[in-house]
C-alpha cells in the first residue's frame, strides 16, 4: 500500500487528495511499520486543503464529502505512536490557520470532531506535544467570532453550559513555561473580544470565574517573589541580581497588561472581579502595609507596584480606592498584614513591623483631620512610635523628607503617577494635596462662569480650594464603597481646610527634599518636575521659610561649584553646566517624569562611588562627582528663579570669554584658541628641558611647557628645532586640569603628573550602559614622571603648572560669576527674565 504512495503524481491535484484519503481510510492501526506513511499523508492533506481553499473549492468539497475529519479522529484513536499525535495537531493547526473561506471554517467547527480533539487525553508529559496542542487551541481561537464561537459551545435554554476550548486552555494558564502561558492568554483574549453575552455570562460564573481569582493570586506570588529579589539585591550587589529583578519586573508588567487587555474587552463582571481581587489579595493586605514608616524592606517594591498598577490598569474605581486608602490611618492595615493568603504570609514579601492582631471582623479606618503643616510630620514625631496614628500619605511625605534615595524616588513616582492618572477624581487629588494649580483655577473658573456659588471669589482668593462640600461628598462616597466592597470601615471627619493643609505639606516636603545633600541629582530632578506641575506659574505659595531654605541650599551648592572650578575638570565645567541646564529645564517642564519606574528597584547609580572600580583620587570619580554637583546646582538655580516668579531662560547666564593678555604664556608661545596640536610649531619661551620614558628603557628628551588660554589648559612636550633656537615641534599634548603636580619625595628632580582623558567621559556620547553605569571601566588615568636636570628646574616647572592652573580656574570662576549671584543675574537680565505675572498667565506647553 505505502509503495504506491511514492508513485509520481501531480502533487497539488484532486487525485492526490483522493488517493491519500483512500489510503488513510484503509489504515486499521498505526504502528512503527506504517507510521511514516500516515505522518506524510496527514502533512500532505493539510497542504492540499490549504491550496484548494485558495485555488479550487473542489478540494474542500471532497474533504467534506469523504468526512476526512472523521478519518483524522479515527487515525488518532488507532495510533500507538506519539509522533502521529504530534502530526495530527500540526495538521489541524495548519489547516485552521490558513483556511480563508468562511464556509470551510463553519464546516470544520460544525461537528464534534474539533471538540473531541480538544478534549482528547494527550500525553502532556511530553513538552513538544503540549506545545503543538496549545498551538492547535490558539489557531482555533484565531477564527472565533460571534458566529463561529457558537459552534464550539453547548447550550441549554440559551445559556452556555460547556465550552471545551476555553476550559481546557486555562488549565495551562499558569504553566511553568512562559511561552505556554503567553499562548493561553492570547487565546483567552480572543474569546473575550468576541463579545457574545451568553459566553460572557458563562465566563464570569462559577466555577469559571475562579480563573480570574487565580490570575490575581499568581500575580501576587510574582510580586512576593519580586520583593524577595529586591531584598536580596540590596545585600548582593551585582549584574546577576539586577538581571533577575528586571526579568521579574517584565513578567509582572506583562501580567498587568494582560489584566488591562481583559478589562478592555468590556465584560463588566470580569473587570470587577479582577479589580476587587487585586485590592483584596494584594493592595490592602500587602502593598499598603509596607508603606508604614519604620518599614525598611518591601517599601521599594510596594511603591513600584502602586505606580505600575495605576499606570497599566486604568480603572477609575481602582485608582480612587488606592488614593482613598492613602488617606487612611496606618493602623488600618495592621491586622491585614498578618493574614496568610494562599499559603503565604504577607510578611514574606512585604515585611511590616508593629503588627497587631485585630479581632474585629472588619477594619476600622479613621481619616485624620490634620491641623498642622509639614512641621507636624517632622522626623521626631513620625518616628517616635512606628505604629503611631498617621495617614499613609504622610508616610510618602516622610520618605521624601527623611528616606533614602530609593524611598524618595519611589514616593515621588507614586505622587507623579497619581497626578497623571486620568481616572482619578480631581477631588481625590485635592484631598491628597497634589491637585495642580491650573486644574484648581479651571474648575473654579467654570463654576464662576456658570454662576455656581462663590467660584469667582474663590478663584481670586489666596486659598484656591475646591468647595469643601464637594470634596467631602465625593470622599464619603468612596468611604462607603470601600466599606461595602472591601470590609474596611472608613470615618471621614470634617474636611475643612485639610486640602489646603495637605497641599502645604507636599510643598514643604519638596522644599525640604531640595535641601538634602544625600539624594541623587536624578531624584531631585524628579522632585523639581513634581513641583513644576503643582505650581506651573504662581509663586504665591512659596513662603519666606521656603525661599530661605532654597537660598541656603543654593549658596551651599555655589561653594561646591567653586570647588569644581579649582578641581579636576574645570575645562569642562561650563560645557557640562550649559548642557545640564537645558536638560533640567526640559525635564521639569516635560509632560511626565523621565525616570523608568524600574530604577527604584535597583541600587541607585553613584558615579563617584569607589564601587565603580575607581579610587577616590581617580579623575573619573571626580568627573562623576562634578556631574552630580552641576545637576543639583542647575536644579536649585532654576527652582530659585521659578520660586520668585520668573521665566526660566533657555541658557544659563555666564560671562562670555575674553581675549587673553598678550603677555600670557600661551600668547607668547603662539597657542591659539584651538590649543597646541601635535606637529605644530611653538615658541618655547619659558619651556623647561626634561626627560621622560613612555616605554621601558626608551628615554626621550623634550622641552616641557604648561599653558592656559581661557578655560582650557595644556601640558606640552615639544622637540626643540636644531636650526631655529627657542622654537620646537609639539609631540605630546595632555590636559592641564587635574594633573595634580607633585615632586617625588625621594628624588627632588622628578615631577609626577596625573593625565586624564582629553574628552569628558560623562557626556552623552559615553552615556549609560546596561544597568545605568557609565562606560568608563576600560579607561584609566595616565601617569607622567618628568625628570629635570636639577632641583631648581623641577621647581620652576612645578610653579609654571600651578600658575597656569590658577589662571585657568580664575577664568572659569569669572565666567560663572553671574550664576553664583542670583540677584545680580536677575537684575542684569531683567529684559529677558521678567516676572511671569507681568508677561502672561500662559502655562508651559506640557504642564498639567
Amino acid at each position: 500500500m505505502w509503495f504506491s504512495f511514492w508513485k509520481s503524481r501531480d502533487r497539488f491535484s484532486l487525485d492526490e487528495l483522493r488517493f491519500l484519503t483512500d489510503q488513510l481510510m484503509k489504515v486499521q492501526i498505526v504502528n512503527d511499520v506504517n507510521k511514516d506513511f500516515v505522518i506524510e499523508a496527514l502533512r500532505s492533506i493539510a497542504e492540499l486543503i490549504t491550496y484548494g481553499d485558495q485555488h479550487d473549492p473542489a478540494f474542500f468539497e471532497f474533504f467534506m464529502e469523504k468526512q476526512v475529519m472523521g478519518v483524522f479522529v479515527r487515525i488518532l484513536k488507532v495510533s500507538r505512536t506519539l509522533i502521529v499525535a504530534l502530526q495530527m495537531l500540526q495538521t489541524m493547526s495548519i489547516m485552521i490557520q490558513n483556511l480563508r473561506n468562511e464556509h470551510s471554517i463553519y464546516y470544520m467547527f460544525s461537528n464534534e470532531h474539533i471538540n473531541y480533539l480538544i478534549t482528547y487525553s494527550f500525553d502532556f508529559q511530553n513538552e513538544e506535544l503540549l506545545s503543538y496542542y496549545i498551538s492547535f487551541l490558539r489557531a482555533i481561537s484565531g477564527k472565533l467570532n460571534k458566529n463561529t464561537i457558537s459552534l464550539l459551545v453547548k447550550t441549554r435554554d440559551d445559556e452556555v453550559i460547556s465550552f471545551p476550548l476555553y476550559v481546557e486552555a486555562i488549565k495551562f494558564a499558569f504553566h511553568e513555561e512562559g511561552m505556554i502561558r503567553t499562548a493561553v492568554r492570547a487565546l483567552t483574549l480572543n474569546v473575550y473580544h468576541v463579545g457574545d453575552e451568553a459566553i460572557n455570562r458563562y465566563l464570569a460564573s462559577a466555577p469559571h470565574a475562579d480563573y480570574f481569582l487565580n490570575l490575581v493570586k499568581f500575580f501576587r506570588d510574582q510580586c512576593i517573589n519580586l520583593s524577595g529579589l529586591v531584598l536580596n539585591g540590596t545585600k548582593n550587589l551585582g549584574s546577576e541580581s539586577s538581571t533577575h529583578i528586571l526579568s521579574a519586573v517584565d513578567e509582572i508588567e506583562d501580567n498587568l497588561y494582560y489584566f488591562s487587555d481583559v478589562i478592555s474587552a468590556g465584560i463588566p463582571d470580569v473587570g470587577k472581579l479582577i479589580t476587587d481581587n487585586i485590592l483584596k489579595l494584594l493592595i490592602f493586605p500587602s502593598i499598603l502595609p509596607s508603606l508604614r514608616m519604620g518599614t525598611e524592606t518591601g517599601v521599594a517594591c510596594s511603591l513600584y507596584l502602586i505606580c505600575c498598577i495605576l499606570r497599566i490598569v486604568k480603572i477609575k474605581d481602582l485608582a480612587n480606592t488606592v488614593a482613598a486608602a492613602l488617606l487612611c490611618r496606618v493602623e488600618t492595615f495592621k491586622s491585614r498584614s498578618e493574614a496568610k493568603l494562599n499559603g503565604y504570609s504577607s510578611g514574606q514579601g512585604f515585611p511590616v513591623e508593629c503588627q497587631k492582631a485585630n479581632e474585629d471582623e472588619g477594619l476600622q479606618v479613621t481619616i485624620p483631620n490634620l491641623s498642622g503643616s509639614l512641621q507636624s510630620l517632622s522626623e521626631d514625631k513620625l518616628h517616635h512610635d512606628n505604629c503611631g496614628s498617621y495617614a499613609l500619605r504622610e508616610s510618602l511625605l516622610s520618605f521624601i523628607t527623611n528616606g533614602d534615595d530609593i524611598q524618595v524616588s519611589g514616593s515621588l513616582s507614586v505622587l507623579a503617577m497619581l497626578l497623571q492618572t486620568k481616572e482619578l477624581d480631581e477631588s481625590m487629588l485635592d484631598a491628597l494635596g497634589i491637585l495642580p494649580q491650573r486644574k484648581q483655577h479651571k474648575r473654579l473658573l467654570l463654576k464662576a462662569l456658570v454662576g455656581e456659588g462663590s467660584g469667582e471669589e474663590q478663584l481670586f482668593s489666596s486659598a484656591n480650594n475646591v468647595t469643601k462640600d464637594v470634596i467631602s461628598g465625593e470622599l464619603d462616597s468612596y468611604a462607603q464603597r470601600i466599606k461595602e466592597h472591601y470590609g474596611v470601615s472608613c470615618v471621614w471627619p470634617e474636611v475643612g481646610t485639610s486640602s489646603q493643609l495637605h497641599r502645604s505639606q507636599v510643598l514643604d516636603a519638596l522644599v525640604s527634599l531640595f535641601c538634602r545633600s544625600s539624594i541623587s541629582a536624578e531624584t531631585l530632578w524628579d522632585g523639581g518636575w513634581l513641583l513644576r506641575q503643582l505650581l506651573p506659574y504662581s509663586e504665591t505659595e512659596f513662603n519666606s521659610h521656603h525661599l530661605k531654605s532654597l537660598r541656603v541650599s543654593f549658596q551651599n551648592c555655589c561653594g561646591l561649584i567653586l570647588e569644581e572650578a579649582r578641581g579636576t575638570w574645570p575645562d569642562f565645567l561650563i560645557t557640562v553646566l550649559c548642557d545640564e541646564w537645558r536638560k533640567c529645564k526640559r525635564a521639569i517642564e516635560a509632560s511626565s517624569p523621565r525616570k523608568d519606574l524600574k530604577c527604584m528597584l535597583l541600587p541607585p547609580y553613584d558615579s563617584s562611588s569607589e564601587a565603580e572600580g575607581f579610587s577616590s583620587e581617580s579623575s573619573f570619580a571626580a568627573g562623576g562627582k562634578m556631574c552630580e554637583v552641576v545637576k543639583v546646582f542647575v536644579l536649585l538655580h532654576q527652582l530659585h528663579i521659578f520660586s520668585l516668579g520668573y521665566v526660566l531662560p533657555d541658557q544659563p547666564l555666564v560671562h562670555p570669554p575674553i581675549d587673553a593678555s598678550a603677555n600670557s604664556r600661551a600668547k607668547k608661545a603662539g597657542v591659539d584658541s584651538l590649543g597646541p596640536k601635535p606637529g605644530a610649531e611653538l615658541n618655547l619661551v619659558d619651556a623647561v628641558p626634561c626627560r621622560i620614558a613612555f616605554e621601558r628603557g626608551k628615554e626621550r628628551h623634550f622641552c616641557f611647557l604648561a599653558v592656559s588660554l581661557g578655560t582650557s589648559g595644556w601640558l606640552v612636550l615639544a622637540e626643540e628645532l636644531p636650526f631655529k633656537p627657542s622654537h620646537g615641534i609639539v609631540r605630546v599634548v595632555a590636559p592641564l586640569a587635574g594633573c595634580n603636580p607633585r615632586v617625588d619625595d625621594k628624588h627632588s628632580r622628578w615631577l609626577h603628573l596625573r593625565i586624564h582623558p582629553s574628552a569628558f567621559p560623562f557626556t552623552d556620547s559615553a552615556k549609560y550602559a546596561s544597568g545605568g553605569k557609565v562606560k568608563t571601566k576600560a579607561l584609566v588615568d595616565g601617569r607622567w614622571t618628568l625628570a629635570f636636570r636639577d632641583e631648581g628646574t623641577c621647581k620652576a616647572a612645578l610653579l609654571m603648572i600651578l600658575d597656569e592652573i590658577h589662571l585657568q580656574s580664575n577664568e572659569v570662576q569669572r565666567r560663572l560669576r553671574p550664576l553664583l549671584d542670583l540677584e545680580t543675574a536677575l537684575d542684569s537680565s531683567s529684559s529677558s527674565l521678567l516676572p511671569e505675572a507681568t508677561i502672561s498667565r500662559t502655562l508651559p506647553p506640557n504642564s498639567l
